[in-house]
């Protein structure tokens, strides 16, 4: 699968599902218009408009890891490649059922080995090929990056609240599927799921 800028991407069965088996690195939308980039820590605490950045700022993490977006460049519904969409809440509960449930689905989606992941990466066997790699997240006030090495955060597209989105977590110390709602002001990464 190829986005709008031509990175392309590995793609994956897991169930009825297809999935992106990498990180959405496109800096644009998928109508060829650029999504905006912020670098500056205090303008990216404040903004409810949507935004990307890379890890640390520094496009070389973008290139290993992939791009952060808020939860305000989710909501545009233009993030995915045509014929995509950033999973629902929904998807990720299809996903994390068909491997088993959220006890034990993040190993089956983590990264084997310490390439990237912190010792000890506990459960990580990428059973599902997904191999999710640990590419931190940009804290909601963009004052500070965090989880490189130890935890990936990847966005829903469904709402908890006004101010709050549905988030998916793994780090390296379980082997489990987290789920939790965090400020749509931090920068996450995005994997894609085909459309039904």
């Amino acid at each position: 699968m190829t986005d709008v800028e031509g990175n392309v991407y590995k793609v994956i069965k897991i169930g009825d599902q297809l999935w992106m088996a990498e990180n959405l690195k496109t800096t644009k939308y998928n109508d060829g218009t650029d999504i905006p980039i912020v670098t500056d820590n205090y303008a990216w605490g404040d903004l409810t408009t949507p935004a990307y950045c890379w890890y640390n700022n520094d496009p070389a993490n973008g290139d290993a890891y992939g791009t952060l977006y808020n939860w305000y460049a989710v909501d545009t519904g233009k993030l995915a490649p045509e014929g995509w969409h950033v999973p629902t809440k929904e998807d990720w509960e299809t996903l994390s059922k068909y491997l088993g449930g959220d006890y034990n689905a993040g190993g089956k989606l983590k990264e084997k080995g310490n390439t990237h992941w912190f010792r000890p990466n506990i459960g990580a066997t990428d059973e599902a090929n997904f191999t999710a790699i640990p590419c931190g997240t940009r804290n909601y006030d963009g004052l500070h990056f965090y989880g490189l090495g130890d935890s990936c955060y990847f966005w829903a597209s469904t709402e908890s609240d006004a101010s709050n989105a549905w988030v998916r977590q793994m780090t390296c110390d379980s082997a489990g599927l987290k789920v939790f709602y965090g400020y749509k002001s931090y920068g996450r990464p995005i994997r894609c799921v085909k459309d039904p």
